[in-house]
């Protein structure tokens, strides 16, 4: 059976306005966002998990970086570590992301955080949710760009790979050997 979501309101840095809307309600206040926190996780051999959006989802069967909309009362990081959870069984701990950047959309602020596969909680086996995520792939940087250059890639991430791309390889790049 289906929830309902509820989302916190901020303004443009961030910061909480104490308002809460429901999603789909079509009566946005005027300069408000809500939080998306999307998550890369990256293994040492430098590959990169990719979901691929369930066929009943809008922009169905592209690809991106796991993630989804923050819930009313979450941290950005709390709703990270739980869409991560939720779209593929994976399991990481809040203290393990890394903050790559914010890229602000029309109505939302994305958050993206990268968190290395060795912090994933055991068993460490991917199991994806149907109803949300079609297939999982790790793939090469190199991959990612061609999903976004061949319009593979969902069509949010085109605007937020413009501006995080850079930040996220000097996170990849700063990896502890080994991880």
């Amino acid at each position: 059976m289906w929830r309902a979501e509820y989302w916190d309101l901020t303004d443009a840095a961030g910061n909480p306005t104490g308002e809460v809307i429901s999603r789909g309600e079509q009566d946005w206040p005027a300069g408000v966002f809500h939080v998306v926190s999307t998550i890369c996780v990256h293994r040492a051999d430098g590959k990169v998990l990719l979901s691929k959006r369930a066929p009943t989802k809008d922009m169905p069967l592209t690809w991106e970086f796991p993630g989804g909309s923050v819930l009313a009362g979450e941290s950005s990081a709390e709703g990270a570590v739980r869409e991560l959870r939720e779209e593929t069984g994976l399991r990481v701990s809040e203290a393990d992301l890394v903050a790559v950047g914010r890229y602000t959309e029309e109505d939302a602020l994305i958050d993206l955080y990268a968190v290395a596969f060795e912090s994933v909680e055991a068993p460490p086996e991917l199991d994806p949710d149907p109803a949300e995520v079609a297939a999982v792939e790790w793939s090469s940087l190199n991959g990612v760009k061609g999903r976004l250059e061949s319009g593979q890639m969902a069509q949010p991430w085109f605007g937020r790979l413009a501006e995080l791309w850079g930040p996220l390889l000097r996170v990849l790049d700063n990896r502890e050997p080994g991880v």
